[in-house]
């Protein structure tokens, strides 16, 4: 669960921008998403796949 304690005299917008950034940090909205549906194994395994070599290509090209 994400808490965020609002500081007095602190605007309501930069406790919500903290209270943002650690949702997606938590990965909460990545959990909902892939459990909002199933994958099949090995669709899951191809998915996997994929972005391995999309990371390993990125990696190489940065270099």
């Amino acid at each position: 669960m994400v808490q965020v304690t609002v500081h007095r005299d602190e605007p309501l917008e930069k406790a919500l921008k903290r209270f943002k950034k650690k949702f997606e940090k938590a990965g909460i909205m990545r959990d909902i998403n892939k459990i909002s549906y199933y994958v099949k194994p090995s669709q899951d395994k191809r998915i996997r796949r994929a972005k391995a070599e999309r990371r390993l290509r990125r990696l190489r090209n940065s270099k």
